[in-house]
């Protein structure tokens, strides 16, 4: 399923050359990729609950077009591959005009809590990310 995510760039996001900060592009990923995670209903609570914690452990960006102050930026998230630990989901940032501001591919491992070691995906997430990739959304 593809997740979309909306946002307005704030003046805290920018930096002394007038644009947002490379580090935002990926703060803005992130609140995304929680949202996407959330609706799924893997709340942090729920989360919690079952001792997991959705962790990056490789994440590849391009940056394609700078952002600037009160800028409406859409970010769009979809599953690439799954594994059985593992999964990768790719974020796209459009501006208003449709025009590619990012791009990244975040690699996610689903660890124990307790252990700090990868577990198996839960089945019923790896369930719905299965779905995702096989309809290619």
């Amino acid at each position: 399923m593809l997740h979309v995510f909306d946002l307005v760039v704030r003046s805290t996001d920018i930096d002394f050359i007038g644009h947002v900060n490379n580090a935002k592009y990926l703060e803005y990923m992130e609140w995304a990729r929680f949202d996407w995670i959330c609706q799924k209903g893997l709340t942090l609570d729920e989360l919690q609950r079952r001792g997991l914690l959705p962790v990056v452990v490789n994440l590849n960006i391009n940056y394609r077009k700078e952002l600037r102050m009160l800028e409406r930026v859409q970010v769009r998230t979809r599953v690439l591959t799954v594994g059985e630990k593992s999964y990768v989901i790719r974020h796209e940032m459009y501006t208003a005009e449709e025009k590619l501001a990012a791009d990244a591919d975040v690699t996610m491992v689903m660890i124990d809590g307790r252990t700090r070691r990868a577990v198996p995906l839960p089945e019923d997430l790896a369930s719905e990310l299965r779905q995702a990739v096989t309809a290619g959304e």
